[in-house]
């Protein structure tokens, strides 16, 4: 595999499992050395030996991105060990199945919290840590030469239309589009590019936690809520996580210099705009 990032130091969230873990496996086979953020300090691990296996460094740090006062001190672990960052994979993620009347306070914000204001903090914290890594000519320059950094956040195609019920996650998918936009207008004068993946059907964790809870609600059989909504793809097959990590890398490499404020559906063609 052609090695586009190397030795560059990126940084994934929620990565000990899922999605997560697939891009930050691609990542590095592409050349990358991973932070491994993530709030299951075991799954974390497990994902950062499978990444030394492939011959690259790895730091797994067990953090709630969900609390915001914990972000900046794991960019400053992260510096510590590898003295610089270069990409950043918003990925954490948390969903919940339940009817828009039936939402509490409580639902809103454990949703809302990971999702939205966590992504928002930790995309501010890596991109304050980017800025700083600038040459001083260029960091006070009206505008930066050359790429100097790749954010990628993690929409859902959830994002892209009203769900009835996962309204909070819908809410809070939509809004990373809109961060996604304003930050890569506030940090382009920097040349950092910023751009968001929406991931339809896959078969993860997360997507048994929805089979699981539509289920319940609507008294169907396990995996037919999953399957109900495969057919609805015009490719007819749920994404590999490979997939939503080829298009991650692809926005982490030089080929996607040119590309900022963006956000590509992976979901095998349902969402078309």
């Amino acid at each position: 595999m052609e090695q586009r990032i190397l030795n560059k130091v990126a940084i994934v969230t929620g990565s000990g499992q899922g999605l997560g873990k697939a891009v930050a496996l691609r990542l590095a086979r592409e050349g990358a050395d991973i932070v491994v953020a993530e709030y299951n300090a075991e799954t974390g691990a497990q994902a950062a030996e499978e990444i030394r296996a492939l011959g690259r460094r790895a730091l797994a740090v067990a953090v709630d991105l969900s609390d915001a006062a914990k972000i900046p001190t794991m960019v400053e672990r992260v510096v510590a060990e590898f003295g610089h960052i270069d990409i950043l994979i918003n990925n954490a993620g948390r969903t919940q199945t339940k009817g828009m009347l039936d939402l509490t306070p409580a639902d809103w914000d454990r949703v809302v919290d990971t999702n939205q204001r966590g992504l928002f903090f930790t995309l501010q914290a890596v991109a304050r840590q980017m800025i700083a890594q600038l040459p001083e000519e260029i960091r006070n320059a009206d505008r930066a030469p050359r790429s100097f950094g790749k954010i990628v956040n993690f929409s859902s195609i959830s994002g892209r239309g009203g769900r009835p019920f996962s309204a909070h996650y819908a809410a809070a998918k939509a809004a990373v589009i809109s961060i996604t936009r304003s930050a890569a207008l506030g940090l382009a004068r920097y040349n950092i590019n910023v751009n968001a993946v929406a991931p339809g059907v896959a078969p993860t964790q997360m997507w048994d936690q929805i089979d699981r809870e539509r289920g319940a609600l609507f008294g169907s059989k396990p995996g037919e809520a999953f399957a109900n909504f495969v057919e609805t793809i015009p490719l007819k097959r749920p994404a590999m996580p490979e997939d939503v990590a080829a298009a991650v890398a692809f926005l982490c490499s030089p080929d996607s210099d040119y590309i900022t404020g963006q956000c590509m559906n992976v979901d095998g063609g349902i969402e078309m705009d």
